[in-house]
């Protein structure tokens, strides 16, 4: 059970050649580093746990998106994406969006694999506090990065404003959390018959 060998290669092979072309020249090395590790951190843990547990393709496919948006970020910072930029300026906005969009999709894609994890790991498979506790979740890591993203800023101190991508926002960790909370709620409602369709195979056997 879980994805066939032509979909993993797909992932693995277009997860290479975005790999190779982010750490190609990008804006700052140690930004890079810091907005990357997340991605190849998690397609070790992903890699370590394959066999145990497998997840849906629904799932892969979100993390897969969520580790492009990554490493796209890790290229050109979150502050300097061309397209945002070029949304910016044509629309007089005042910061570069990218930023935003990486924090939706940072509860968008958590909540489906929290989702997942607590329908065929726990008591929680029918409970009406799964959507709760999938919510907490997305926002315990939200902000659980949000403090990883202080204190590194901290460390590297010249890279810090990169990577923190405040823009002049002195309220930017609320409204990044707010945004991952957003994010989940918004996946919980629009993939929730999705996912559990998807499951249904896991879940009987």
């Amino acid at each position: 059970m879980g994805p066939d060998k032509k979909l993993i290669t797909f992932w693995l092979v277009s997860f290479a050649v975005i790999l190779a072309w982010s750490v190609n020249k990008p804006f700052d090395y140690l930004v890079w580093v810091l907005e990357a590790a997340p991605a190849v951190i998690g397609l070790l843990i992903l890699g370590f746990t394959y066999k145990k547990f497998k997840f849906t393709n629904l799932t892969y496919w979100l993390i897969w998106i969520h580790a492009v948006i990554l490493l796209i970020g890790a290229h050109y910072t979150y502050t300097r994406m061309p397209l945002f930029t070029w949304i910016k300026d044509a629309l007089e906005l005042s910061r570069n969006h990218y930023d935003r969009l990486g924090h939706i999709v940072q509860g968008f894609v958590p909540a489906i694999i929290a989702r997942e994890i607590l329908k065929r790991n726990s008591p929680l498979t029918n409970s009406k506090w799964l959507f709760f506790i999938v919510l907490c979740i997305c926002l315990a890591v939200s902000a659980f990065y949000e403090i990883i993203e202080w204190q590194l800023s901290l460390l590297t101190g010249i890279a810090g404003e990169e990577f923190l991508a405040l823009q002049g926002d002195i309220w930017d960790t609320h409204k990044d959390m707010t945004l991952a909370l957003a994010g989940a709620i918004a996946a919980l409602l629009i993939l929730k018959k999705t996912h559990d369709k998807q499951l249904v195979p896991y879940l009987t056997k």
